[in-house]
């Protein structure tokens, strides 16, 4: 059976969703996204606290202080001041001043922990929210036991929260998937660009999906495949986003991975307000909106990222393009989504910049995916790899066999994904763990190196696939007008021989051809017989 890879997979995740859905009420998905994820956070840094705390209680001979907040900070756990400990809000679920105990709670955990600052919800108080059904969803919440060492060495709440944020994504439409990239989709960009070690930057970083899956790739491949065996994510995480409550999911998402990050003091547009001005990442991975036209690029004309070309103001399509590249630090690599447009486009200047950044020979590796993967749109998009040297030097802040392969000047892969995935429901599709595979492997293949999810012995030995995949020439992609679309490049896949001779095939056909317009001739026949009978036959 296909396993699906668009949110966690826990068992009682669905059953949590659908009853805390139930108590929504007449509450907008957007809304109400806010008053569910920020509890579940509560309860899981409570969770911790309280198992630290009970800790610390037993030590208290040995001059353990149980309220001393270093004890905790001291191992990563948030401290969490008395009037906001999750039993103090079992205690008043019932009370009318539910949702003003429980913004106080909010306020207290950010005033105590800085990293934390103006990322909770605190509008649990507002009419709109019905008391009685906040109520019911802190003692559902509350009978989840998910912060303990044992289920965060499992992830179970990171597991649940995205879960929970792929539902909200499907709820809201067009609207959710503005922060929301599914997880298959990440997962191919991660397992193909292998962010083992360095400095990984995402400027539209929505709820954070591309940094935990990145952290999560290093501690599903800490066996020695490429990392030198080390378990711990060696990466530095980097990245912005405009949207204010999407930047407060964002870093509830890595906050309750302990994945440390810096997203800067306040959400913010990388085109107008870049917070890393400096910063030259080893990986960008990126789903930037898809064909923006309200970006403001008239007030960026002279802008010094656009060295292929000034973007249109109408389309954000390759200013994000260039944007990622000005950010690539020498060796980097980028993976990023975008409109299928954004490949074969020639208005307003785009096939010039498409032209210019082809001809200094960044483009790695193209990608058509299929359609109806994403919860904001249901045509197909297209994943970008960007390599700013095809020689594959080691990079310096790569893990143990990182950068070594082959030279790739003057070559650029081109896959062709459209027919893999499966129908999930009637409207979105997913990819397979082997689809996955398919796509990631073939690319680490063609770069000369073994694939992270490839055994002993793959990686090696590429080979074009007619129909799937095609490394072609500059020359080649020069010759297609500088269009990148992989369906002209990989052709049309090869015809299996039955082995059935064209001689005998074609006179079996039209024996089968002749036998099928005499039935016919015979199924006309009866019909206007039939209505002549009826008086209409003529």
């Amino acid at each position: 059976m296909a396993k699906n890879n668009n949110g966690a997979n826990l068992g009682f995740e669905r059953e949590l969703w659908q009853a805390a859905d139930a108590l929504r009420s007449n509450m907008d998905a957007a809304e109400y996204k806010h008053v569910v994820l920020g509890l579940i956070f509560l309860k899981y840094i409570s969770d911790a606290f309280e198992e630290q705390h009970a800790r610390l209680d037993a030590e208290c001979a040995q001059g353990a202080d149980p309220e001393d907040p270093d004890e905790y900070r001291a191992v990563n756990i948030f401290w969490v001041p008395k009037e906001a400990r999750w039993p103090n809000l079992k205690a008043a679920a019932k009370q009318p001043t539910i949702g003003k105990t429980v913004d106080n709670a909010m306020l207290a955990i950010e005033r105590d922990n800085p990293s934390l600052k103006g990322v909770l919800p605190k509008d649990y108080a507002h009419p709109r929210l019905d008391k009685q059904r906040l109520g019911q969803l802190i003692d559902l919440i509350g009978n989840l036991l998910l912060g303990n060492e044992e289920n965060r060495s499992r992830d179970i709440l990171g597991r649940a929260f995205e879960y929970f944020l792929s539902q909200f994504a499907s709820a809201e439409g067009k609207k959710g998937g503005q922060f929301y990239t599914p997880r298959c989709v990440v997962r191919v960009l991660v397992e193909m660009l292998a962010p083992y070690k360095g400095r990984v930057y995402d400027p539209c970083c929505g709820s954070g999906g591309m940094f935990v899956q990145s952290v999560e790739f290093v501690k599903a491949h800490a066996n020695g495949n490429g990392n030198g065996g080390k378990a711990k994510a060696d990466v530095s995480v980097f990245g912005q986003e405009s949207n204010h409550t999407t930047w407060r999911l964002a870093k509830m998402n890595l906050a309750i991975r302990q994945i440390e990050n810096n997203l800067g003091k306040e959400h913010a547009d990388s085109f107008h307000q870049d917070l890393h001005p400096d910063l030259k990442a080893d990986y960008v991975l990126a789903n930037p909106p898809f064909n923006d036209s309200d970006w403001r690029g008239e007030t960026l004309k002279d802008d010094k990222r656009w060295k292929y070309g000034t973007p249109p103001a109408g389309n954000a399509n390759y200013a994000w393009v260039q944007h990622f590249i000005y950010h690539l630090a020498p060796t980097g690599m980028a993976g990023f989504v975008l409109a299928n447009g954004s490949m074969s486009s020639n208005q307003s200047g785009e096939g010039e910049i498409r032209k210019n950044i082809i001809e200094a020979d960044l483009v790695d590796c193209m990608v058509a995916l299929p359609g109806q993967l994403f919860y904001s749109t249901q045509i197909p998009v297209c994943l970008w790899f960007i390599a700013r040297d095809k020689r594959n030097s080691p990079r310096p802040r790569a893990g143990d066999g990182q950068g070594e392969g082959r030279d790739r000047r003057g070559e650029t892969l081109f896959i062709d994904a459209r027919k893999l995935g499966t129908l999930i429901d009637r409207v979105h599709r997913d990819l397979t763990d082997e689809d996955i595979s398919k796509i990631a492997d073939t690319y680490h293949a063609w770069r000369g190196k073994p694939s992270p999810l490839a055994g002993e012995g793959k990686g090696e030995g590429y080979q074009d696939i007619p129909g799937f995949c095609k490394s072609a020439t500059l020359d080649e992609i020069r010759h297609h007008g500088h269009i990148l679309t992989p369906g002209r490049y990989v052709g049309a896949a090869a015809i299996e021989d039955d082995g059935e001779p064209f001689e005998e095939k074609m006179a079996r056909l039209t024996s089968e051809l002749r036998g099928q317009m005499e039935e016919s001739a015979k199924l006309d026949k009866l019909i206007w017989a039939n209505l002549k009978d009826i008086g209409y036959g003529g």
